[in-house]
């Protein structure tokens, strides 16, 4: 009874296609995220590979060259590990110094036809490479662009320029009215101050709006009601189109937070 059911469990897994055995998926896996390198991406004699988590990266290496690995400037390593410590030499250096400085790994085999993998994990990332040794056609060196840092990158100087630009352009400082009263809770987003130029209104708030949950604006009628008022916002700054006798900022369920502006004299007709 036992060899019967060892018999039908064997021939079970004869029955399963290459496709679904853990290896052949593990292979499949490993090739599609394999990243060679190309024509496209040499500058100089160095690859440089865009940097994508769970890539692994290709290097060709040959018996008595030294092929270096360039991380981005300012990275730290944390660890280096080979999987043939014997028959690969792996070190490390670094290049230039403060701001500037560059840590290097430098890579040799001792003879032709080795394959092994390298991960090097720094403060940053985690990289993945496979080497293999060939008697000729080794990289001097490879490196990375990294596109999710630079879109980082793109984004803070967006912000910094949005920041640094004018609310609006053509104000005229003898015409801004500052005649408002801020009064209600006192929540981290509770408006600076708020002032108008006869035909919008501006109400300003600290830099730190730009991290926390912003609150909705409502404009009150004169039967009391409040309803939602279009605005934009630029910088630390609400932009209304047009101007109120009192407004409310409003931010929360049950606890709501309430902070009214009020209008501290009367309106001013457009273009006076």
């Amino acid at each position: 009874m036992i060899r019967a059911v060892i018999l039908s469990a064997s021939l079970v897994a004869l029955a399963i296609p290459a496709s679904a055995q853990p290896t052949a998926k593990v292979a499949a896996a490993n090739k599609a995220a394999l990243r060679e390198p190309s024509n496209a991406g040499f500058v100089g004699a160095m690859q440089v590979y865009p940097y994508n988590d769970g890539t692994l990266y290709r290097l060709y290496a040959a018996p008595g060259r030294i092929t270096d690995i360039a991380l981005q400037m300012g990275e730290t390593i944390t660890s280096v590990a080979a999987g043939d410590t014997v028959r690969w030499t792996v070190g490390d250096t670094t290049s230039g110094s403060g701001a500037n400085q560059r840590t290097h790994i430098l890579v040799k085999p001792f003879s032709v036809g080795l394959r092994t993998n390298l991960v090097i994990t720094t403060d940053r990332r985690v990289y993945h490479l496979e080497l293999e040794s060939r008697s000729s056609g080794a990289m001097a060196a490879l490196s990375w662009t990294y596109p999710h840092d630079e879109l980082i990158a793109l984004r803070r100087q967006q912000d910094m320029a949005a920041a640094a630009a004018p609310i609006a352009s053509g104000l005229a400082v003898e015409r801004l009215n500052f005649h408002y009263l801020i009064s209600g809770d006192k929540p981290a987003w509770r408006p600076l101050r708020a002032f108008d130029d006869g035909r919008q209104t501006y109400i300003e708030f600290s830099p730190s709006i730009a991290v926390g949950e912003a609150p909705p604006l409502f404009v009150i009628g004169e039967d009391g009601e409040a309803s939602l008022v279009n605005y934009r916002v630029a910088g630390r700054y609400y932009v209304v189109d047009r101007l109120f006798g009192a407004a409310e900022l409003r931010l929360g369920g049950k606890k709501q937070q309430v902070v009214r502006i009020s209008s501290a004299q009367p309106k001013r007709r457009k273009g006076k």
